[in-house]
């Protein structure tokens, strides 16, 4: 199963995807961590989501520039915390591919092929009204463009709102 969760910043959405793990897969899971750990704020983001997850039977394997050269073991649970870091990682990268939206999806789709159930988390985004220079208004469209096709290819669609999941595609069980 594919599914892609989104939400905005502070929604929930993070907890909700690994309690979906959790319930997909009650045995050990991948965390799939896209985070550059520079900076103070970043380092204290990612040592408040290990301690939340902690104790979850999640195996974290760091990933900000991707999954190529990676051994994932097939069959697995995996959570990618997130798309918006990874997508971010590689068109602000010193030498961004051409097609960034194609180099991206074609490695999520290969990644969710070896996976028992690959959970997509994302950031809602372009909800503001905020007009931003063209390298960030390139970002966005850029998110937008993979949360979009991701959302067609999922299963599951979520948008996690004050915690509470609103599902846009497929069904709970």
């Amino acid at each position: 199963m594919l599914a892609l969760i989104t939400g905005g910043s502070g929604s929930g959405k993070s907890a909700w995807a690994e309690g979906l793990a959790q319930r997909l897969c009650p045995g050990p899971k991948l965390y799939l961590a896209t985070m550059r750990p520079g900076g103070g704020e970043a380092q204290a983001r990612i040592l408040r989501h290990r301690a939340l997850r902690r104790g979850k039977g999640f195996r974290t394997v760091e990933c900000p520039d991707g999954f190529a050269g990676l051994s994932l073991p097939c069959g697995e649970t995996a959570l990618l915390e997130d798309l918006s870091n990874l997508a971010a990682n590689r068109r602000f990268s010193p030498a961004p591919p051409d097609d960034c939206a194609g180099v991206l999806l074609r490695e999520l789709e290969e990644l969710a092929g070896r996976c028992a159930h690959l959970i997509v988390v994302s950031n809602e985004i372009f909800s503001d009204g905020v007009a931003y220079d063209p390298d960030t208004t390139d970002y966005l469209s850029l998110l937008s463009h993979l949360n979009r096709e991701l959302a067609r290819r999922a299963d599951l669609a979520v948008e996690v709102v004050c915690g509470l999941p609103l599902v846009l595609k497929g069904a709970l069980s």
